[in-house]
């Protein structure tokens, strides 16, 4: 056999058994606390699953299980980190009415923060505002913006590396 029928193969075994199992599938997502994101997951599953290049696979089910498994990991963790920062967030700007110093400084420093978001990129920096500024859920903005939750996220990063960046430069 050739090396793009072997994947070929592949591909149609897990794609077969992500079909087969999809109920079993989301069920599964579900009751590891997806809720709603089931159907983003199993999704992203499908993309991850069927992208790779893999050899057979002895049980394709306990593969693909094992697979949402992670991916259910990895969401949960990220949605951790993505609740510190937002703690984070919170803690720092519960502070007292500066001083006419303090406030020219921050102006200038909000100037450079405004350019940083905006050098992320223009789909980011909207992104960032609509989840930060006017409190739209993430989901709702990926619709919103005709981007999968996972991009929303990624765009989210950037924009928050950029940030903290700069934070860096003003501690200095």
């Amino acid at each position: 056999m050739t090396e793009a029928s072997d994947r070929n193969e592949a591909a149609q075994g897990i794609e077969g058994v992500l079909l087969a199992n999809r109920d079993r599938i989301l069920r599964f997502l579900e009751v590891r606390g997806a809720g709603d994101s089931a159907e983003d997951i199993f999704q992203d599953l499908w993309m991850r699953l069927t992208e790779r290049r893999t050899g057979p696979i002895a049980d394709p089910l306990p593969y693909v299980m094992r697979a949402a498994n992670n991916l259910m990991l990895d969401r949960y963790r990220s949605a951790r980190q993505s609740s510190l920062r937002d703690a984070a967030w919170t803690e720092a700007s519960s502070a007292q009415r500066p001083s006419a110093e303090t406030a020219l400084i921050s102006r200038e420093q909000l100037a450079l923060v405004e350019q940083a978001i905006m050098a992320s990129g223009e789909r980011a920096a909207r992104i960032f505002r609509r989840f930060r500024v006017d409190g739209v859920a993430q989901r709702d903005i990926a619709v919103e913006v005709g981007v999968s939750l996972s991009t929303v996220e990624a765009d989210l990063r950037k924009v928050y590396a950029a940030i903290a960046k700069l934070r860096k430069q003003f501690d200095a």
